[in-house]
């Protein structure tokens, strides 16, 4: 059985302030499911069930969420990745449901 040095590439990823063990990560991965939810409602649903105050308040707060990750030390690129995906989606969803 080989036993790991503590240097290994593993350890470190798992000590990184970004690393799989804190909200740094699993937030943002988590995120995605809304991302996948407002695709499939723009791909599925009709305009007219689309509802326009959620998705107009999804839109926004996702900006607001894509200015915090940039702020906040360290950078999170992978939340600001996922609230602009969300930002977006949002955003077509509202402008398909108001026409």
């Amino acid at each position: 059985m080989q036993v790991l040095p503590y240097n290994n590439q593993y350890f470190l990823n798992l000590k990184h302030l970004i690393g799989l063990k804190t909200i740094f990560f699993w937030a943002p991965v988590c995120k995605w499911i809304i991302v996948m939810a407002s695709i499939t409602d723009i791909l599925d649903r009709p305009p007219e069930i689309i509802s326009i105050p959620q998705s107009s308040v999804l839109a926004i707060t996702g900006c607001i969420w894509m200015r915090y990750s940039l702020v906040v030390i360290p950078k999170n690129w992978m939340l600001f990745s996922v609230n602009c995906a969300m930002s977006l989606f949002q955003t077509y969803s509202t402008a398909i449901a108001i026409k």
